[in-house]
């Protein structure tokens, strides 16, 4: 009789299942907790209990579908979109300073036939992926490996058009994440610490100055200085601070149970299912709620750290790093404000704060990271697990 065949399992690349496990619990983590935040707020949701929930499930279905279309696309696609996708990005930061509507004292949103989207969203990925493009042309186009002055400048201009219109909106709390993201993502370029010294050096100088010749906003300085002391002001810029305090601080270590927060059901966090939307996990699910919900967010920036580490793909790197950067960064600023270490600043904590344009941008940087991994397993040698190999045995 002839010998059967030896079978063996081929183990084929595929996506990063431990990221979309982490977004996907994220996505749902954020709609029970934006479900929790407005269920009893009849001041907005109109008599629905449901009706933010409902909202943010369509704009998850929506953001994946996004995550899926950047995931499924060419890497050569990618690249060729990347400048058209930078542009449009600058375009709406543009528009927004021409025709945009104000909230909370920014100009930060365009209405565009009924719905609302905020351009500096999608500035952070769209940064994120223009100076990827510039180091990865340039050092392919040289057959180089560091990072010279001039792609420095080049990665540092195309950074700072979308910084200069985001600050004239104003909105410092994306200017600050755009920061973060755009040293990270030039410190993982490769670029000498000579200019990342002189990068932190010029925003601490920046910094005084802005604040210095009073280029702030009254409600601006207001809110930095109630992150130094919130009974400077209790009703008013220290409000969202010291409530947010009460709030994380009344959960304990398993918390007042889901739906019956003290300070959700009575509506005393304002904007607590958008950028305080921390404070419910810390109300009503505990230091244990809260400290899931940041392993998660952990989780996503671990990930986007390992693709950038495990592509040789100079774009690839540069965007994984950046994104991770910016996800990082983002988060702590968030989480940071809930507990008060850090200002009030605005910006939703990424995958959880109700809202289309974050959601949606976060989910099309994930995309990327999946399509990153994607092309960088593809490269590598098919591997095969060989099963238990069996007795032949002659007849």
């Amino acid at each position: 009789m002839k010998p059967r065949p030896t079978r063996s399992g081929l183990r084929v690349p595929g996506l990063d299942w431990l990221l979309m496990t982490a977004v996907v619990a994220l996505l749902l983590f954020g709609a029970v907790l934006i479900w929790s935040a407005t269920i009893h707020r009849d001041d907005l949701n109109l008599g629905d209990p449901a009706a933010y929930l409902k909202k943010e499930l369509v704009n998850i279905a929506i953001g994946l579908v996004l995550l899926v279309m950047v995931l499924a696309t060419d890497h050569r696609w990618v690249r060729i979109v990347a400048p058209l996708v930078y542009l449009a990005s600058v375009l709406g930061l543009v528009l927004v300073l021409v025709m945009g509507t104000s909230v909370n004292g920014s100009r930060s949103w365009l209405m565009l036939g009924g719905l609302s989207t905020q351009p500096s969203e999608f500035a952070k990925l769209a940064v994120v992926i223009g100076m990827a493009l510039l180091v990865a042309e340039r050092a392919e186009g040289a057959s180089r490996t560091h990072v010279g002055s001039v792609d420095v400048i080049g990665m540092l201009v195309i950074a700072g058009i979308p910084a200069v219109l985001i600050l004239l909106q104003p909105d410092l709390g994306t200017m600050l994440v755009l920061a973060a993201t755009v040293f990270g993502a030039l410190a993982i370029a490769g670029v000498a610490r000579a200019w990342l010294a002189g990068l932190v050096v010029a925003g601490v100088a920046g910094a005084v100055a802005v604040v210095r010749l009073g280029l702030l906003k009254d409600y601006q300085l207001d809110r930095f200085l109630a992150f130094t002391d919130p009974t400077l002001d209790p009703r008013g810029a220290g409000y969202n601070v010291e409530q947010a305090r009460i709030a994380v601080g009344n959960g304990g270590l398993f918390g007042q149970g889901l739906f019956d927060g003290s300070q959700t059901r009575a509506g005393f966090v304002p904007e607590q299912h958008t950028d305080f939307v921390f404070t419910v996990a810390g109300e009503e699910l505990g230091l244990i709620g809260g400290a899931v919900l940041i392993a998660l967010l952990g989780v996503v920036i671990w990930r986007a750290l390992a693709i950038a580490a495990h592509t040789d793909d100079t774009f690839g790197r540069v965007a994984a790093a950046g994104i991770a950067c910016w996800f990082g960064f983002q988060a702590f600023q968030n989480i940071g404000m809930c507990l008060g270490i850090m200002p009030v600043t605005g910006v939703p904590l990424p995958f959880v704060s109700y809202g289309g344009s974050s959601l949606f941008a976060s989910l099309l940087a994930v995309g990327l990271l999946q399509n990153i991994h994607l092309r960088s397993t593809a490269a590598l040698p098919t591997r095969y697990v060989v099963a238990p190999r069996r007795t032949l045995v002659s007849r």
